[in-house]
């Protein structure tokens, strides 16, 4: 057979949390699986590959019980000429074991070429601290989410390249957010190594994200494979959860008329920003350095104009969240002065100043996890109408908010739906349209498409240009640079580092 075909469902407590008719992989062929949050991606890609919980799933796979399908050849055939790269890294890794010892362990025990897979995926990095990193014992802060994700993805692809010339049709090579963690240089160096493979010896991947500007990575520096390559969507729909073809030019044209609106909207001269923010600031005895330029020579005060979104970069880690939180008031510790609407801001501003005259009121923040943000006991209706806004939200004004993000039939089910049963997607979006909703002076963005499909990611950014247009500044740190790349233009993007 060409393909690998599942049928899945997949049910908790009565409830079920995964149908899915049909979810086929062409064999030999790269397959780039995209969706929401929390649809359902991971848990199907973990029940083929026979990773669900038993004791706490019902799961069938194919009309087999889950028990049945486990003893199947083909599930035996999968986990031992595959390879399954886990979202949280840490689901991966022993403890109890370095991270030496793990990558030469079971199937790698005397392989000679990991080292030089390591040290390709470390670039720039010494072999002694590469040794160092080795070292370790993991644990949940260290090393890093980043280096734990390129370690696993060493080991993947170590396991293909002891491939046979002619690889056996079960092997099935599963990237679940494989740069989640990682820079877009890293993440690029991830897909070049992987293709590069690819090229040589043809074998099965499914590659889950929801970084959609891996469509432009691939569709222009590896277009000689295109052919090979399946974009596809999981979608809901009225029968459960549905596989949809998702056309490349799609997304790269939709950035590109991104880029056409930015360019057409510039600053006046002249304008006074919302917020400034002075280049150097002090976090838990880190000093964080705001520059114009990449390499961080020149320090320059960050502003914030009105009507304009400014972008932050910078590499994972090096503290971009901590930033917006230390804008915000919610870290207060160290040296640190900004001015909001002409009020000074600085390290010895109290909370009670915050609280009264700052959050909510002349300043919001969309965090990256809506967990953090969220009442996971309330419901969307209560988390909405309960926000403190000049004019109390009406019925009709409800609607209309939540009619920005979701579907009206949609909205029908969830809206007094306790929040912690959401999935993330739907957590994600009540959290924006909670952030929007207060209609601050400025608005700061803590990955605002985490966990978005398409659909979602194009209506939050309208939402975005409707806000600025209105006079809001944002404030944008994400992991989807060229979205934000384009939105913000050169002429405000600014880079942190950490010295």
């Amino acid at each position: 057979m060409d393909q690998f075909t599942f049928d899945i469902k997949i049910v908790a407590d009565g409830k079920p949390l995964v149908d899915i008719r049909d979810f086929s992989l062409q064999r030999n062929r790269v397959t780039i699986l995209l969706g929401e949050s929390g649809i359902g991606k991971s848990l199907s890609s973990r029940g083929i590959y026979g990773f669900l919980d038993r004791s706490e799933l019902t799961v069938t796979v194919n009309g087999l019980a889950y028990e049945d399908y486990l003893h199947t050849d083909q599930v035996r055939g999968i986990r031992r000429d595959g390879f399954f790269v886990f979202q949280e890294p840490s689901s991966h890794l022993n403890p109890l074991m370095t991270l030496a010892d793990q990558i030469g362990e079971g199937s790698f025990s005397g392989v000679p070429g990991m080292p030089e897979v390591l040290r390709t995926l470390w670039e720039g990095t010494s072999g002694e601290d590469l040794d160092s990193i080795l070292s370790i014992y993991p644990k949940p802060y260290r090393p890093s989410g980043g280096e734990k994700q390129r370690i696993l993805l060493a080991m993947a692809l170590e396991k293909i390249d002891m491939l046979p010339d002619s690889p056996t049709p079960e092997a099935l090579f599963v990237f679940d957010e494989p740069s989640g963690s990682l820079d877009n240089q890293y993440r690029d160096l991830f897909l070049s190594l992987l293709l590069d493979r690819y090229r040589k010896r043809p074998f099965t991947v499914l590659l889950i994200t929801h970084d959609y500007s891996m469509i432009s990575r691939i569709s222009g520096w590896h277009r000689d494979i295109m052919d090979k390559v399946q974009f596809r969507e999981l979608t809901r729909g009225e029968c459960g959860l549905a596989f949809h073809d998702f056309q490349p030019g799609t997304y790269t044209a939709w950035v590109d008329d991104l880029r056409r609106s930015a360019e057409s909207r510039r600053a006046p001269h002249g304008q006074e920003p919302l917020l400034t923010i002075e280049p150097r600031l002090e976090v838990f005895g880190r000093t964080l350095v705001i520059t114009k330029d990449p390499g961080g020579k020149i320090p320059e005060r960050l502003a914030v104009p009105p009507g304009r979104m400014v972008f932050v970069k910078a590499p994972s880690g090096t503290g971009k969240t901590t930033l917006v939180k230390r804008v915000m008031g919610l870290i207060q510790e160290g040296a640190f002065e900004a001015t909001l609407k002409g009020m000074p801001l600085t390290g010895e501003t109290p909370r009670r100043f915050w609280q009264e005259q700052v959050w909510g009121k002349r300043m919001t923040m969309v965090f990256q996890h809506a967990d953090e943000a969220l009442n996971m006991h309330s419901t969307m209706r209560k988390t909405l109408l309960g926000l403190p806004l000049r004019v109390p939200l009406t019925s009709k004004g409800l609607s209309r908010l939540i009619g920005d993000l979701f579907e009206g039939s949609e909205a029908g089910v969830l809206l007094d739906k306790n929040i912690r049963l959401l999935s993330g997607g739907q957590k994600q979006r009540l959290n924006l349209l909670r952030g929007l909703a207060l209609d601050t002076d400025v608005l700061i963005l803590d990955e605002p498409l985490n966990g978005l499909d398409f659909e979602s990611a194009t209506k939050v950014i309208s939402m975005l240009l409707r806000k600025m247009e209105a006079g809001m500044g944002l404030l944008v740190i994400s992991h989807n640079e060229e979205i934000f790349d384009a939105l913000a233009g050169a002429d405000q993007t600014y880079y942190l580092h950490a010295v």
